[in-house]
């Protein structure tokens, strides 16, 4: 009984090791979006080249993604770990000192190495270290980590900026991540199993290509259009790529990402639904703040207060979802949650007046905070070979990765083109017919997504 005692206050140990660096990596990056004009300004480079310093994150996360599952069965969890949580440090070190683009982009760069290997970890050890019947609300705390520090962000972001200035953010997260690394050596532990496995060269080159090409290609969809011929390049190479990826892993006997994990149902549907979630989650996140600073003309410090509400509601439910997720089991969940979703799309077609759009939002960020966690607890729990455990958080995040700079791009693009529209002239408010548009195709997907889930969503006998 005292050994499992002991065990247990090192596994709450291990989490709240993880919860740390999780909410500091997910704090970063959304941080950067209120500081970028800043940054630009102070690094003398163009908006364009500039918006990469964030952009450029998202790239680097969508390469490194589908190696972790690699990184974590070959090297020892503890030792991994701690890279990763240096890397962190010295990226934001690196950032904070630099004074001209290119240190600043190595220094995102590693940030986003670091970041794929703890996400990916961090994931895979909360499923390792505690029971089944736990795991649904340890995983509710860790997503009130990776959803409601993005949303608070941007707000904590710009009082920043405008009291010390932007580097004041890269010194603080490098200050508490050290505090973590500290804390880490002490009380981490190698608790998920390691083998002896050759590292597949060409599969990761073919990854490089597959994950970064769609990413860059859907990044920039919605600012050059299908048309422009590095857009259209990276999306064809993307695709082309992936094809090819997913041929040679099912091919090989040690795959470098095992994609075969796609045959167990329930994990392929929180697969899919997972996707769903972020394409829309993502486009939401992007095209609010949007519309409340270029559209109704507010400050982006008001504009950050009134989305406040929704990441109070993520940072209320995401912990109520994990032992819900417990207590209940994932298609309950999923009707509660889905409805939330879907319902708080449906009210961001109605935008005006603005305390509608404000309770849309929370309803939606209700939503997403009882569905995001669950959907990746209930998914990995569907693979039966434990082994592959990694490979499934891995394959999972890559996708979310890409679902998101998809979603950004598509209903930032659909906005965009529904404004320019003779229907949107006529109606007055150019602007405000584009956001109701995009709202009305992002709660059509949730519709979508909910009927899909409705059928296909089956509790284990």
């Amino acid at each position: 009984m005292s050994e499992e005692k002991n065990s247990l206050k090192r596994n709450r140990l291990i989490f709240i090791s993880l919860l740390v660096s999780s909410v500091v990596a997910s704090f970063l990056s959304t941080a950067l979006n209120t500081a970028l004009p800043s940054m630009i300004e102070s690094l003398s480079v163009s908006v364009d080249t500039g918006q990469w310093i964030t952009s450029g994150f998202s790239l680097a996360m969508g390469i490194v993604m589908p190696l972790t599952a690699f990184l974590i069965t070959r090297f020892k969890t503890k030792g991994l770990y701690l890279l990763g949580l240096i890397l962190f440090i010295a990226g934001s070190v690196l950032c904070a000192f630099s004074n001209s683009f290119i240190p600043m982009m190595a220094g995102r760069v590693l940030q986003a190495a670091s970041n794929g290997i703890l996400v990916a970890m961090t994931q895979v050890v909360i499923l390792s270290i505690f029971p089944k019947e736990k795991q649904g609300s340890y995983m509710g705390w860790y997503g009130l980590a990776v959803s409601a520090a993005p949303m608070v962000a941007p707000t904590l972001g710009g009082l920043l900026v405008d009291a010390l200035g932007w580097r004041s953010i890269f010194w603080i997260v490098a200050g508490v991540m050290a505090l973590s690394l500290c804390f880490a050596v002490f009380v981490f532990d190698n608790v998920l199993e390691v083998k002896k496995t050759s590292f597949d060269v060409l599969s990761f080159i073919i990854s490089i290509f597959a994950f970064g090409g769609i990413t860059l290609g859907a990044g920039r969809l919605s600012s050059k259009g299908i048309a422009d011929p590095l857009t259209a390049a990276s999306l064809g190479v993307g695709l082309a790529s992936s094809v090819l990826f997913v041929i040679k892993q099912l091919r090989s006997t040690e795959p470098f990402l095992n994609v075969r994990i796609l045959k167990y149902k329930n994990y392929a549907v929180s697969v899919a639904g997972s996707v769903i979630l972020y394409l829309i989650m993502m486009g939401g996140t992007v095209l609010t703040p949007l519309y409340l600073q270029r559209v109704a003309g507010l400050k982006a410090a008001v504009s950050g207060l009134l989305t406040l509400p929704g990441s109070v509601m993520s940072i209320i439910c995401s912990p109520l979802a994990g032992r819900l997720y417990d207590r209940l089991g994932m298609k309950k969940l999923f009707l509660a949650g889905g409805m939330l979703f879907l319902l708080g799309n449906i009210g961001m077609i109605f935008p005006e007046p603005l305390p509608v759009l404000v309770v849309s939002y929370a309803v939606r960020s209700a939503g997403i905070a009882f569905l995001m966690m669950p959907f990746v607890t209930w998914g990995i729990a569907g693979i039966r070979d434990k082994g592959a455990t990694a490979h499934g958080t891995a394959l999972l995040t890559s996708l979310r990765t890409i679902a998101g700079a998809i979603g950004t791009a598509v209903f930032v693009g659909i906005m965009s083109s529904a404004s320019v529209g003779n229907a949107a002239v006529s109606s007055g408010n150019p602007g405000l017919f584009g956001f109701r548009v995009a709202a009305a195709a992002m709660s059509a997907v949730a519709a979508v997504m909910m009927i899909a889930g409705i059928l296909l969503i089956r509790e284990e006998k």
